[in-house]
């Protein structure tokens, strides 16, 4: 797979900081080689200062790793422990959760929604899932992404019985959000 396959990364996924626009991308040479074509056509200033902070960063993580110092151990287990708690609480007010193995967003079936939710004062043109949670946002003050605005048009149909949820916030808004769908 690695022959045909380009992993990206950043900064400020990898590190939790917002606004550090310093990535890096990892792949088989024939790919990283087309890649560099692009690179060099739509990246214009990456601050010395900048990656030379990162760099430093990722040189004292991977020093760290498997040790009770390392940051992305330490976020990891917070993350899983947050996916954890909100597939529960989805899963408790009727959704179907989809666990994810990786990232900071949690799609759910969320069908039960339309059932729950009253959808009259929403535009009927709009997909389900937009409905959905415009809906639950204006009633129950809970917000969540419409899984189909990440398809094309042509398929949008796939998407619209689903909700994406971001699951890395603090406890206090998850709790917070869990409070509010036990109210559905």
């Amino acid at each position: 797979m690695f022959e045909r396959t380009l992993t990206v990364g950043s900064a400020g996924k990898a590190f939790s900081i917002t606004g550090f626009k310093t990535g890096w991308t990892v792949g088989s040479p024939d790919l990283v080689k087309h890649l560099r074509t692009v690179h060099n056509m739509c990246v214009y200033t990456i601050p010395t200062p900048l990656q030379e902070a990162v760099a430093i960063a990722i040189e004292n993580e991977l020093a760290n790793v498997g040790t009770s110092n390392s940051y992305w151990d330490s976020l990891k287990q917070e993350v899983l422990e947050k996916r954890s708690f909100l597939g529960s609480v989805l899963g408790s007010a009727g959704l179907v959760p989809h666990i994810p193995e990786g990232g900071y967003f949690m799609l759910a079936d969320a069908q039960i929604l339309a059932k729950v939710l009253d959808l009259s004062e929403e535009d009927q043109s709009e997909p389900l899932d937009y409905q959905m949670v415009k809906a639950m946002a204006k009633t129950k003050g809970l917000t969540a992404i419409p899984a189909s605005a990440f398809y094309s048009s042509q398929h949008r149909h796939l998407g619209e019985r689903f909700i994406r949820f971001c699951f890395y916030k603090s406890d206090e808004t998850l709790k917070k959000a869990a409070e509010l769908l036990k109210k559905f």
